[in-house]
């Protein structure tokens, strides 16, 4: 969705939209980082920022500064106005929902998003894609998102309204499924969450009966603001960039995750051993990294992986995946890469058992807490 004049005729948009020629605005992303909870921004022009800079992100991220919440933006693309103090994002001007799919993957393993903002699905309408099939495919897109970051917390909007009626009438059809899709997933425990934008705007807050003015924008930034603070730790914590520090408790053992003897050599597999207050049990959470001696090293799944047993180790901060984890209301702390649970080995309560991923069964031995 190009920045093109809009020709209208007999109450209809006409919009020629050559697949081949459609060029996203957004420059390669230079990858600005602030440590904080890592953001996605997807969707297609409209996320990315045609007739305002910034899109809506830039009044999102003002909400974010102004409340305390440290929050990191990530994407492959980068562009907006000073005023936004991140500006990676991935809103692909003139991409529908299958043209995102094919790249999703890709995106989620490099960037390792703890939250997902999903606006898709307004190319579709324009272009009349094969509209009966479209929820199809955006149910398609979030099994992917939550199968490669199952951690993540992932917000679906319904997309906001068009000015041409018929295309308008296209909008609630598709926007009518989303709630199911949405309810589906959650059912099946995965982080999912609807987020109502269509209702959050009206046409008079389009600049062009497609792209928001600067007022739509704004809506669309307090509406996504909304819902992420109420879906818990999907921002972090406001005030003090949302740092927690302290022990890591291994509830079921009632002792500490431990790097023995406060080694700092990388690969060094942590255990959990009786609370001592020294400086190898004294961790920090932060932007989805859980760090030790005062940020020096990162918990780590060993060599990226992410099968059942793989061991937990201590390595140098470097923003991989698989260093990227998220604590859970529950007492679980989940990889984001993996989606499996830090585990004591065994089920094990003495000194010096070894901390691993295992699928979540919700035993003891995987539940934590940060104090």
């Amino acid at each position: 969705m190009r920045g093109h004049v809009l020709r209208w005729a007999g109450g209809l948009v006409a919009i020629l939209l050559a697949a081949g020629a459609l060029i996203g605005i957004g420059t390669a992303a230079y990858a600005e980082s602030n440590g904080g909870v890592r953001v996605m921004p997807i969707g297609d022009s409209i996320t990315d920022g045609i007739t305002v800079p910034g899109a809506y992100r830039t009044g999102l991220w003002q909400r974010f500064v102004n409340d305390g919440y440290k929050v990191d933006f990530v994407g492959s693309l980068s562009n907006g106005p000073a005023t936004l103090g991140d500006h990676d994002h991935e809103g692909h001007s003139g991409w529908r929902i299958d043209q995102i799919d094919a790249s999703i993957t890709g995106w989620l393993r490099t960037y390792a998003p703890h939250t997902v903002l999903l606006h898709i699905g307004t190319n579709d309408v324009i272009q009349n894609h094969d509209l009966a099939n479209a929820p199809a495919r955006l149910s398609a897109l979030v099994d992917h998102i939550t199968a490669s970051a199952p951690a993540a917390e992932v917000l679906v909007a319904t997309i906001i309204p068009l000015a041409n009626s018929g295309q308008e009438a296209n909008v609630r059809t598709f926007n009518a499924a989303i709630p199911g899709i949405v309810q589906s997933k959650a059912a099946a425990g995965r982080h999912v969450h609807l987020v109502d934008m269509h209702a959050a705007l009206t046409t008079t807050d389009l600049a062009d009966g497609i792209h928001p003015n600067a007022t739509g924008y704004d809506k669309m930034a307090a509406t996504w603001y909304s819902a992420l603070r109420s879906v818990p730790g999907s921002i972090g914590d406001a005030g003090g960039g949302g740092t927690t520090s302290g022990a890591i408790h291994a509830v079921g053992a009632g002792r500490c995750l431990d790097v023995p003897n406060s080694t700092r050599t990388n690969g060094t597999q942590l255990q959990i051993y009786d609370c001592n207050g020294g400086t190898g049990q004294t961790w920090s959470s932060s932007g989805g990294r859980l760090t030790v001696y005062n940020g020096a090293k990162c918990l780590d799944a060993y060599d990226n992986q992410t099968t059942a047993g793989t061991k937990v180790e201590i390595w140098d901060c470097n923003g991989g995946a698989n260093q990227q984890w998220q604590v859970n209301s529950s007492g679980t702390i989940t990889g984001v890469q993996s989606g499996l649970c830090l585990d004591v080995a065994n089920a094990s309560t003495a000194n010096g058992a070894l901390v691993q991923l295992w699928p979540c069964n919700g035993g003891g031995n995987q539940k934590w807490s940060l104090t």
